[in-house]
């Protein structure tokens, strides 16, 4: 059966802005990561699990929409012989958001009970998440352009590559403060599977940002 090319491009655009609002609710989760690190600092449990809970009912959101993406594509059929990509967008912001969920648990976790975490390891802990803030900012505007064309696209998905690499830099030093501190083993390791999970969230905007750079060249 042969569909009309206006029907491709309208299917298309559906599937984008699921795509896209999917990733609307990736990034009000880091921003929520963001407030919650800063409230980690502070030292505000109160605060700190009344954003854990949003950052769970955000994390709730996001995985509906990931489904919406996945009910939509699968009823599209081969009507869209690119659908593969869409999907892999998706999945790969997901994994942003299951990260986030075990940031949150494990800094809830360590202000509930206590632990000492040194100065130096506290005031760095901001500057990497505020890093990936970053990253997925600009990941989300990479998949805005996603409706003007390919070379802009291409453009938004090099700054993500910068601002992964940023975190990077900060991921590598913050470790080594952690690892050199004399703090008690289980908040050490919970601060390194904090600052890994931090890390691992810019690499998969990173890949995000790749496969918008695929989706670009289809829509």
């Amino acid at each position: 059966m042969v569909f009309p090319v206006e029907t491709e491009e309208r299917i298309k655009r559906r599937a984008l802005e699921f795509c896209q609002d999917h990733l609307r609710k990736v990034m009000e989760m880091t921003r929520k990561i963001q407030q919650l690190v800063d409230c980690f600092v502070k030292g505000d449990v109160s605060l700190a699990r009344q954003l854990s809970v949003e950052i769970r009912r955000w994390g709730e959101e996001a995985d509906a929409a990931r489904r919406r993406v996945a009910q939509e594509l699968a009823e599209i059929g081969a009507i869209l012989i690119n659908r593969e990509d869409f999907l892999r967008f998706t999945d790969l912001t997901s994994e942003i958001a299951d990260f986030y969920e075990g940031i949150s648990f494990r800094l809830i976790e360590i202000m509930e009970r206590k632990w000492e975490v040194p100065p130096d390891v506290r005031e760095d802990l901001p500057k990497l998440s505020s890093a990936v803030l970053e990253t997925v900012v600009r990941l989300r505007e990479t998949a805005m352009t996603l409706n003007y064309g390919s070379t802009k696209t291409l453009e938004k998905a090099r700054d993500v590559e910068v601002a992964e690499r940023m975190v990077d830099e900060l991921y590598r030093e913050l470790e080594v403060k952690i690892v050199n501190s004399r703090m008690e083993i289980p908040v050490l390791l919970l601060l390194r599977d904090i600052i890994q999970l931090l890390e691992d969230a810019a690499d998969k905007a990173e890949d995000a940002a790749d496969a918008a750079r695929i989706l670009a060249f289809a829509l």
